[in-house]
């Protein structure tokens, strides 16, 4: 039997929020929603993105520190114009990480906390 990667998920007190700040970012659509769970999909493809509810989510803190809650999976997405992007996605609700590990990529949170990564090509 093949495997192949399903989804990815993200915990998040507000699933539905969530789900249409990633809607908006990506462009993909919305495939059914409810209060506790909401899929999306890439209009070009199957691999859905879904958010679940976690009353109790704690945001990770990146760069990791100690005591904090560590990142364990992070988003990157390529983008053409990172400026513009990084624009956009903040207009969104996303918030500009303070440290940026290097030139070509932009670390973001979402409005729940969990951090992404915009990137152009090559970066």
């Amino acid at each position: 039997m093949a495997t192949s990667l399903g989804a990815f998920v993200l915990g998040t007190p507000d699933p539905p929020a969530l789900a249409d700040f990633y809607r908006a970012l990506l462009g993909w659509q919305e495939v059914d929603r409810e209060p506790s769970w909401v899929r999306l999909r890439a209009p070009e493809h199957e691999r859905p993105g879904r958010f679940q509810l976690e009353p109790d989510h704690t945001p990770p803190v990146w760069p990791q520190r100690p005591g904090g809650q560590q990142m364990q999976a992070h988003l990157d997405v390529l983008v053409d114009d990172l400026d513009a992007e990084t624009e956009r996605a903040c207009a969104l609700g996303a918030t500009l990480e303070e440290h940026q590990p290097r030139k070509g990529v932009r670390v973001l949170h979402d409005p729940h906390g969990h951090p992404f990564c915009l990137f152009v090509p090559g970066a």
